[in-house]
């Protein structure tokens, strides 16, 4: 990715569905934490959000986000103190898009992503066209359970398309989904 292009990362915990299509709040995960912070890192992203409405798993997160930056953890594992350096906790996706651009001084340009195809969908190639010529930020949005709801995809300024395999099983871990997306989008 080209130097004038910024991205974050967000993992949405709420509104996604359950396999039963219901919109739920799906628990926070110390591996994904660990995982796409560190896929992140490696990346260049600015920031990796984790959105969740409630407030016991935004507590939880900053116990183990205490426990890498100031903790025991902090000595034991300088790289990833330095890779939860970019770890950030936010109550909803308008809390993260407020605080980029709060930060920033810049709306992010949000680019959701569905393991479904989508008639609307942007290709990997096209979209890290887009993200070297625009210089403004980008939102790089994944979802829990069994995926973002549709309103939120229906008001993102993109919708890339789905990884694909080569036998039609399609039910990635969200953390191997962000590091391919990543590779893919930012890789050398």
């Amino acid at each position: 990715m080209n130097q004038k292009a910024s991205f974050s990362i967000a993992l949405l915990h709420y509104p996604v569905y359950n396999k039963k299509g219901d919109i739920v709040t799906t628990a926070v995960t110390n591996l994904d934490i660990h995982d796409i912070a560190r896929t992140g890192r490696t990346y260049g992203a600015r920031r990796f959000f984790i959105i969740t409405p409630l407030e016991i798993q935004r507590d939880f997160v900053h116990r183990i986000l205490a426990h890498w930056r100031q903790g025991y953890g902090a000595s034991y594992n300088p790289a990833r103190k330095e890779a939860f350096d970019i770890v950030r906790v936010q109550p909803s996706l308008e809390a993260v898009q407020n605080a980029i651009a709060a930060e920033t001084g810049q709306h992010p340009r949000l680019v959701a992503t569905s393991a479904q195809d989508k008639r609307r969908n942007i290709s990997f190639y096209d979209l890290r066209a887009a993200m070297l010529e625009y210089a403004g930020e980008w939102l790089l949005l994944f979802g829990t359970g069994w995926g973002i709801s549709k309103d939120v995809l229906k008001n993102a300024d993109f919708l890339l398309e789905p990884i694909r395999g080569t036998t039609g099983y399609n039910h990635l871990s969200v953390r191997s989904a962000v590091s391919i997306v990543m590779d893919r989008l930012a890789g050398a």
